[in-house]
């Protein structure tokens, strides 16, 4: 391994299955959050939400307590972009909410992100989501054994920049995932193709374009965690945690693996 590699975790098939375990956690959890938004619903109800999916299904939230973040969800609305804090903030007709979550089943973990209408949105913002989750499916797409982790990076910036004049966030990453939430390698959205780390079996990532109808330019609110756009336009936010095995690729945190997407993009699909 190359010094661009230390750090990095690799997994044994056995322990990608116990990663498969918690990415199903998540997945169903988000997807139990989803059918929750409405207009009138408190980002704390969906956290309590969440973190009983969570606990009911054997695993442990991974946010909770994570740096001493309050909340099993990060829920981040309209310019809030990520690491939004679940609380008292009650959701709108027009709103979008970025709805973050993480679970940790036998010590390995998944991390997955959705952003959801509340109601009627905007087709700005409705595009807006649509450009942003089909990058990350693009990126996730470009990956295969012996490429670069920036091909993932240039395929989600390609896709973007074909979609719009959009703002591409830089300052937050994808990451490397396993035995720990944030690991090496990062995963930036952007860069040319052909660098960083190789892609080999064994290794996880969490792909999370988060895209802007703006500036990429962001601000740290005073509570330490909320990431809002400095210009106050809105952002979408979307993450899987996926592998890549000798049969293909395996979407960790997508309830069918990822086989429906991945087959439309022409990627073999590697889960079980």
């Amino acid at each position: 391994m190359g010094l661009l590699d230390r750090g990095i975790e690799i997994k044994s098939p056995e322990q990608i299955v116990a990663m498969r375990a918690a990415g199903l956690v998540v997945g169903q959890t988000l997807e139990l959050l989803r059918g929750h938004v409405r207009a009138g619903i408190a980002t704390a109800e969906l956290d309590a939400i969440a973190e009983d999916n969570i606990r009911s299904s054997g695993a442990t939230p991974s946010f909770l307590g994570y740096h001493g973040f309050p909340g099993s969800i990060c829920a981040s609305v309209n310019d809030e972009v990520v690491h939004g804090i679940p609380g008292g903030r009650v959701l709108a007709d027009g709103d979008v909410v970025s709805i973050d979550c993480g679970a940790i089943v036998a010590g390995w973990h998944g991390d997955a992100a959705i952003t959801v209408p509340v109601g009627s949105v905007s087709a700005e913002r409705a595009e807006l989501m649509r450009v942003t989750e089909e990058s990350m499916w693009r990126g996730i797409a470009a990956a295969h054994l012996g490429g670069r982790v920036t091909d993932i990076s240039h395929a989600v910036e390609r896709h973007v920049r074909a979609g719009g004049s959009y703002g591409i966030v830089e300052d937050y990453t994808g990451h490397g995932i396993g035995s720990q939430m944030h690991q090496p390698p990062n995963v930036p959205n952007y860069g040319r193709p052909g660098k960083g780390p190789r892609l080999v079996p064994g290794l996880a990532l969490a792909v999370e374009p988060m895209i802007t109808l703006g500036s990429k330019e962001t601000d740290l609110l005073a509570d330490e965690w909320t990431v809002v756009t400095s210009d106050g336009s809105w952002a979408a936010h979307f993450e899987h945690t996926f592998t890549i095995t000798p049969e293909g690729t395996w979407v960790l945190t997508a309830l069918d693996g990822g086989e429906q997407q991945l087959t439309e993009l022409g990627v073999r699909f590697g889960g079980r």
